[in-house]
């Protein structure tokens, strides 16, 4: 079915951005050159190798793709079909990740017609928007909710790699025990490593606030920026940067092994197609 095949495709190109950010990271953490970026400088990244254009609308299509699948996962709920407030959360995850991959997507696609060369971090855009979200009543607890929630779904992620419970939505059924358990320990770290950006990324929201100052909420790039910076901070930063590996290879194990509940999809849009009518 197509949903199948839409939510691979998404897998795969969410994959090659976390990729190209980790190899990136790893190579200003042995000093080869390279930068700390997130998935924006990605994108430009992608664009500027050989044939890049074409890279990046392959890319562009993938992120698309993977923004429908959240937002048909957090409409449809194919997986779960519970009420309970815990899916209730879940589902809203999923819609502001399908929403923020979509743009993502579309800059990638403005980055093709060169309708944005824009050079800058996701640092300064985190800032302004940090900027925006203060400015509103109560803005500096808004700020402070927003870091809670962060360093909340960090600190999941944790628990989501310890228990290992993505392994009960792949089908590695056809592979064998060795190559089985590779997979579990890659992906087990590249979840726990995502999880511990999360963290990070939430303090310094939570610092943001306390001094009630926009230029203190960072994001992806912002977190590579700082352990850089820190004592030991070229081993710091290949150990996130292997992290972000590792995150992107479980995507692409995502891509190829998961189990995705296409009937239940199908059931659904056919039961919204009866309740229109």
């Amino acid at each position: 079915m197509w949903v199948e095949k839409l939510a691979r495709v998404g897998y795969a190109a969410k994959g090659v951005v976390y990729g190209t950010i980790g190899i990136l990271a790893i190579q200003v953490a042995i000093s080869a050159g390279g930068k700390t970026t997130d998935s924006s400088g990605a994108l430009r990244t992608i664009a500027s190798q050989p044939f890049g254009q074409f890279l990046l609308i392959l890319v562009a299509i993938g992120l698309f793709c993977y923004s429908l699948w959240r937002l048909i996962e957090a409409i449809f709920d194919p997986e779960s079909r519970k009420t309970d407030s815990k899916n209730i959360v879940k589902r809203i995850g999923y819609l502001f990740s399908g929403l923020i991959y979509g743009a993502l997507g579309v800059q990638a696609v403005l980055l093709v017609t060169q309708a944005s060369v824009s050079s800058q971090g996701s640092s300064n855009s985190t800032s302004d928007w940090t900027a925006k979200l203060m400015a509103q009543p109560f803005g500096r607890w808004l700020v402070a909710l927003v870091g809670a929630i962060i360093i909340g779904v960090g600190f999941y992620r944790l628990y989501y790699a310890y228990k290992v419970k993505f392994r009960q939505r792949l089908n590695l059924r056809t592979v064998d025990v060795n190559t089985e358990k590779w997979i579990i320990g890659i992906s087990r770290f590249g979840i726990a490593a995502r999880g511990v950006i999360f963290l990070i990324i939430g303090g310094f929201f939570l610092q943001a606030s306390r001094q009630y100052d926009p230029s203190e909420a960072k994001g992806l790039d912002g977190v590579l920026q700082t352990l850089a910076q820190q004592p030991y901070g070229k081993a710091l930063l290949g150990i996130v940067a292997l992290g972000l590996i590792a995150y992107s290879i479980y995507l692409l194990v995502q891509a190829r092994y998961r189990q995705i509940p296409v009937a239940n999809v199908s059931d659904r849009l056919q039961q919204e197609l009866v309740n229109h009518r």
